[in-house]
């Protein structure tokens, strides 16, 4: 009784604009407490020891902001607050407009997903953002190979290899990184990352023609000074990021390393092959943030990735032994030994007009063994972007100009050239200088239109056009219509980003000079922000078309061989994608995704007739569930989220019978509908100790067949048959897995003594 008589309370109301805000939530940092708004925005909070308190007040749709409160014994103090809609302030985002704006002001529909949420559903210590990615409704990871496997990076059923990856706002993952080195991007180094689907070709040019990845780094200032994370796994796997944000000076760095080791053997499928990879990799990133008197921004960031990745039957990965076994005719393995390095960064010039320099370096190195097969390449790529940003009216325009230089290099055909019969080395570089421009013209506070043109140049080529328009139309504070056009173009570099060709037995053929591919898309998006069923939430709609001519697609119906030309016809992507966000009044929220999508490809046949098949591994309809549920009195997060993935086509192979001869019948060449599910559970300790514990594929789903084919021939050596394949991989063959981990962070600065409660 004596606590509370000693005790006070908080009270007041909120509103935005002309609105009062019911169902809105706010909270003292750092406790318990917590209080709902009723219908007319009212709140109150009792029973609360006299202290000094931090009171947040949040609602969906707009900024939250937060008080400091100084409550004395049995005081009534009144704290209204006057939210500002997310139609002028919310998540700075750069992705769709190459600026920063916010994400309800944007004519482009981007989806961000921040740290906080990456760390609430996925280990932070082994996580890249290849898992991370899986998030977001319609994007997914893709297995490429049931041995190395290798992954990449699909937006609305497209190849990896269609969507361009870029580190703060500049492109930097060439084809050959698209594949094999997207891991080696760990969520320590995440502040978000932004998505876009659909072609974005105008500003960021080819591989942007399914969607853009942005992943925005960590800001060196707001970091701990030192933070620690170690992780460990029932698959005896060990992975840790430690890393330290010193001040420089006036300048602001940050410097972590992501290390992780990966080296048991199983094969729980009984095909004689590793059902997951082993691996060894460290990455190493680094960022200065520069003081400038001017305060104009100047950045610099590095990065170094290590990987070897190997893996096949159990003599050639037990104890090590591939070292000594690369390239092995009788013992077959794959072993992939990845060096790269980036540089990127961001200059504004010093002067009055609004001007600036993205800049990026990078080289990746790959040295493997496909068996007995050997692939050695090279890739460099140098990128520079000018911007000239600047408003006039109700104008806001961008101007840039882009030099990119490509260099690439192997010992395939791809590197080949014949000239008066003898057979040389050329490497593939190219230099591609473009232009571009846009106009966001603002005709009200209700409707704006973008419209841009991008122009490059490329030495086969030619030119290439790329034009967008983007429409946006605010009907109410709730209501946002967005309708986007936009044109890709794929300049293919095919040995970078189908290693099928080396992996396995198959022979190539290229029946024709491949062309590049073009696409052009529609897509209409709608949101709605509303309160009810118990809280507040939005729902998103979104209906995409995405048409390509030239669209090139392996053909794998012919055992032993893979054919690649350009097609006559034409192929197509078309779907829905419905997302709903909502938060309780209590401390669950829960996000549901669902996305159905159309995706054939368009022949004809010999008397013109059309041949229409669906393009292989694009799922039918695929969704997403993530939800937490927040025990603020015991500082515990409880996470769930899951992938569900629809029937989808895969590649025709055919098994073997006793004598090693194929069957007449293939495998199926439709998959069935699965689901994986994750758990985790967060328990904060003492402000800055953090124990997590998580369990990846909750009912230890693998798909019903080996990803291989042809590993169990009579007549050869496993791996070596004409047979062997390794396409048909397309769920997870890594068994259900529990881990363990430990995050500790010391602050910059020292943290607020919290008020101690009673009970």
């Amino acid at each position: 009784m004596g606590l509370l008589a000693q005790s006070g309370q908080i009270e007041g109301r909120l509103t935005s604009e002309e609105n009062v805000l019911p169902f809105a939530t706010l909270h003292l940092k750092n406790t318990e407490y917590g209080a709902t708004t009723d219908l007319n925005g009212n709140y109150q909070l009792k029973n609360i020891p006299p202290g000094n308190y931090t009171l947040i007040a949040s609602f969906v749709g707009h900024i939250s902001e937060k008080k400091s409160i100084q409550l004395k014994a049995g005081q009534t103090l009144i704290a209204n607050f006057h939210l500002i809609s997310s139609s002028t302030l919310e998540e700075v985002v750069v992705t769709g407009t190459m600026k920063e704006t916010y994400v309800s002001a944007s004519p482009i529909k981007i989806d961000v997903v921040t740290s906080k949420q990456l760390d609430t559903y996925l280990p932070s210590a082994s996580s890249s953002v290849v898992e991370s990615v899986q998030l977001v409704n319609g994007v997914q990871e893709v297995v490429a190979c049931g041995v190395c496997y290798t992954n990449n990076i699909s937006v609305n059923g497209l190849p990896g290899s269609y969507t361009a990856i870029l580190m703060d706002g500049t492109p930097i993952y060439g084809s050959l990184a698209s594949v094999y080195g997207l891991n080696g991007i760990p969520n320590m180094i995440i502040d978000r990352f932004e998505v876009i689907k659909g072609p974005s070709s105008t500003l960021y040019g080819s591989e942007a023609v399914a969607g853009v990845i942005n992943i925005i780094t960590k800001n060196p200032e707001s970091q701990p000074a030192v933070s620690v994370d170690l992780m460990t796994s029932s698959h005896e796997e060990v992975f840790g990021n430690v890393a330290m944000a010193p001040r420089l000076g006036r300048s602001n760095a940050y410097l972590g390393v992501n290390f992780g080791y990966a080296n048991l053997y199983a094969d729980n499928n009984f095909d004689g092959f590793g059902d997951g990879i082993n691996s060894d990799h460290i990455s190493v990133f680094s960022k200065i943030n520069f003081y400038r008197p001017s305060d104009k921004i100047f950045s610099l960031a590095a990065k170094y990735y290590y990987e070897d990745r190997r893996n096949g039957v159990q003599a050639y990965v037990k104890d090590r032994a591939y070292r000594g076994l690369r390239g092995n005719d009788q013992i077959y393995g794959e072993s992939i030994y990845t060096n790269r390095a980036e540089l990127f960064g961001t200059y504004a010039l010093d002067t009055k007009a609004n001007l600036k320099i993205d800049y990026s370096l990078s080289n990746h190195d790959q040295d493997s063994y496909y068996g007995d097969q050997y692939y050695k390449a090279s890739q460099q790529i140098a990128f520079g972007n000018f911007l000239w940003n600047f408003n006039k009216s109700k104008h806001d325009v961008l101007v840039g100009a882009t030099l990119r230089y490509d260099a690439y290099d192997d010992n395939t055909m791809a590197t080949e050239e014949e000239i008066d019969g003898i057979v040389t080395n050329t490497p593939n570089n190219q230099f591609v200088p473009g232009v571009f421009a846009q106009d966001e013209y603002r005709f009200s506070e209700k409707f704006t239109i973008l419209g841009g043109l991008r122009v490059d140049h490329h030495q086969e080529h030619g030119l290439i056009y790329a034009p967008r328009l983007n429409l946006k139309a605010k009907t109410s504070d709730w209501t946002t219509f967005r309708f986007n056009f936009g044109t890709g173009f794929k300049v293919v570099n095919l040995f970078t980003e189908d290693h099928a060709f080396v992996t396995g037995q198959r022979e190539v053929f290229i029946t024709e000079e491949l062309e590049p591919e073009s696409s052009y898309n529609f897509s209409l998006n709608y949101n709605q922000v509303y309160t009810g069923l118990g809280g507040s939430g939005s729902i998103d709609l979104e209906a995409f078309y995405t048409h390509f001519t030239n669209k090139i697609i392996p053909d794998y119906d012919i055992p032993g061989m893979i054919i690649y030309e350009n097609s006559d016809g034409f192929a197509k992507t078309m779907g829905l994608g419905i997302n709903l966000n909502h938060n309780f009044k209590f401390p669950f929220s829960v996000n549901i995704g669902l996305n159905l999508l159309e995706s054939t490809e368009t022949d004809y046949g010999p008397d013109d007739e059309e041949i229409t098949t669906d393009i292989l591994f694009a799922p039918k309809w695929s969704g997403v569930l993530n939800a937490n549920y927040e025990l603020r009195r015991q500082r515990i997060t409880l996470a769930y989220s899951a992938t569900f993935t629809g029937t989808m086509a895969l590649p025709e192979v055919y098994d073997l019978d006793e004598q090693g001869i194929p069957l007449e019948d293939p495998r199926p060449t439709n998959s069935k509908p699965f689901s994986v599910h994750q758990i985790q559970i967060s328990k904060l300790i003492k402000n800055n100790y953090n124990l997590y514990f998580g369990v990846n594929n909750l009912f230890n789903f693998i798909q019903t067949e080996s990803p291989l084919v042809g590993y169990d021939d009579p007549n050869y050596e496993p791996g070596f048959s004409p047979f062997f394949d390794t396409a048909y991989a397309y769920a997870p063959n890594h068994g259900i897995e529990f881990y363990l981990g430990f995050k500790w962070d010391l602050s910059k600065k020292p943290k607020q003594a919290t008020v101690a409660l009673e009970e």
